[in-house]
């Protein structure tokens, strides 16, 4: 008897032993779920204002040549994806609501053929111009069509660009560079480029197409040389001369164009030479007055200067530094705005994302999230401008993927699309950048940005969770909760898809959520 009692003693002390533990266990995990789940709240101080944005865009490089010759439910659906504001019954966005388009008006490369020396021929482009000094405004046909898409669609503004001067100006007949050592624009054609460009405007508007801004330079630091593309190396004398030239032409025959410069290949070259002595340091160039340089009095060089965002994003301390770096140099320059005006994943990224082999999922969205609240939120850019609209390559270059076929083909919507639309559709031209405060410390990884529209009605934030876990978050204005009028998401399930919150948000793990709060 007394051996059984010891027996059933010490199982009932064992099974004490064992929900003490478990109960343990259990604390430990709530504890751990409640860490994971804790609400911050976020302060929208909206009385604190930073840039005026000015627009989102994308170019219609090099695809759009042939693709815009599709057949025409195809280039619809394309032309809704880039440009449409509008919402499908399920208030979902039909498309992401670019604020600006980019045309390349080439260098007439692709009249050249296989004797451009670009061996590429989705890589050569076309021109109004063509090599016998004659213009056909029938040329570009498709690159038109999107243009008028735009137009019709409401897109702000139509900015046209160029890699190179046309064939017909420059000093070996190709639309690249010999060698790195000159430009490829001779100087004895100057003039005849810039009124060019003067002719090429008149023949757009023709075609019922308005040009806003002409960029005439890209990515000067650059050789060119390689024929693997049209392009030329410029030195910043060599930009200024022929800009001054390019404005005198543009008062000649009462142009109202803007010019932008200078397209930076990088964005540190904004503010010093780096390794391009003579090719660098074009903010202090070209805008200070005790310059040699000097143009920043030109009546039709707009108040701003662009550069791209290439090979300044990896590491963060790196994406960050050089954002600071230009942000402090801009404060000298009181009336400039900066645009980035163009950007892809190109290059390892020091490991952190590779540029090459197309990706639809929701990393390099992700990614060029990322990059943009970078660029908005360190360095006041006013604009932000992806690369290529639809892409025929296997890179992370763009927004669509279509078939490299020139008269049809099909076509799917990458994740990149939808994050941009995060920013663009939401963000029109003429929102503020506000000032948003944390309260409590959230994960370094999740970055907000805040916006207030055009007309002072609407707070618009975006968000970007890249974490593999859900962030629960309120956000209050002058300590009132604030629920949100609406919210869209981008994630590996959604495409800027509508959802409804209350005062307490959960960010979907991987994702960019949009938030729009009624003033």
């Amino acid at each position: 008897m007394k051996k059984n009692f010891q027996s059933f003693f010490f199982l009932l002390t064992l099974h004490l032993f064992f929900i003490s533990c478990q109960q343990e266990n259990n604390d430990k995990k709530k504890g751990t779920t409640e860490e994971k789940t804790k609400l911050t709240s976020i302060s929208i101080e909206d009385e604190v204002v930073f840039q005026t944005i000015d627009n989102f865009g994308a170019s219609d490089a090099w695809s759009m040549q042939h693709i815009g010759n599709w057949p025409t439910h195809k280039k619809q659906k394309i032309a809704q994806l880039l440009f449409s504001q509008e919402l499908d019954k399920n208030n979902n966005p039909l498309g992401i609501g670019l604020s600006l388009w980019r045309f390349n008006l080439g260098a007439g490369s692709a009249q050249q053929g296989a004797d451009s020396g670009i061996a590429d021929e989705w890589r050569r482009a076309d021109s109004f111009l063509q090599l016998d000094g004659t213009y056909s405004w029938q040329r570009q046909s498709g690159q038109v069509w999107f243009a008028k898409a735009a137009k019709a669609y409401e897109v702000d503004q139509l900015l046209v660009f160029l890699n190179s001067p046309h064939v017909n100006f420059t000093r070996n007949n190709k639309a690249f560079s010999a060698s790195g050592d000159q430009s490829n624009l001779a100087v004895v054609n100057y003039k005849k480029f810039a009124d060019y460009l003067s002719h090429s405007i008149k023949g757009m508007e023709n075609l019922g197409l308005s040009v806003d801004i002409i960029s005439p330079f890209n990515e000067p630091q650059w050789d060119w040389a390689d024929g693997g593309q049209e392009g030329t190396p410029f030195w910043n004398e060599e930009i200024a001369e022929i800009t001054r030239l390019i404005n005198k032409s543009f008062i000649q025959n009462n142009i109202e164009t803007k010019i932008d410069l200078p397209e930076t290949a990088q964005l540190n070259y904004l503010v010093e030479d780096d390794n391009k002595s003579g090719r660098g340091t074009q903010l202090d160039y070209f805008f200070n007055e005790n310059s040699a340089g000097y143009i920043g009095d030109l009546e039709h060089l707009g108040k701003v200067i662009s550069g791209h965002s290439y090979f300044t994003t990896s590491p963060t301390s790196k994406l960050v530094g050089e954002r600071k770096k230009l942000n402090q140099a801009l404060k000298d320059f009181k009336n400039l705005k900066f645009w980035m005006s163009e950007y892809c994943i190109l290059g390892d990224n020091n490991g952190e994302i590779e540029g090459n082999s197309k990706d639809l999922s929701i990393e390099p969205a992700l990614y060029m999230a990322k990059v943009i609240h970078h660029d908005l939120s360190i360095a006041n850019a006013s604009a932000w401008h992806w690369w290529t609209a639809v892409s025929v390559y296997d890179y992370k270059d763009g927004l669509i993927y279509a078939d490299k076929n020139k008269k049809d083909g099909n076509f799917e919507e990458s994740k990149m699309l939808w994050a941009l639309g995060n920013y663009s559709r939401f963000i029109r031209p003429g929102a503020k950048r506000i000032q948003i405060n944390t309260e409590e410390q959230l994960p370094e990884e999740i970055l907000i940005s805040g916006f207030r529209s055009p007309d002072n009605q609407e707070n618009v934030l975006v968000i970007i969770n890249p974490l593999n876990r859900k962030i629960q978050v309120q956000f209050k204005n002058n300590e009132k909760l604030l629920t949100p009028r609406s919210s869209y998401v981008t994630s590996s399930a959604k495409n800027l898809a509508s959802v409804e919150y209350g005062t307490k948000i959960s960010l979907t793990e991987k994702s960019i959520t949009t938030l729009i709060f009624s003033k």
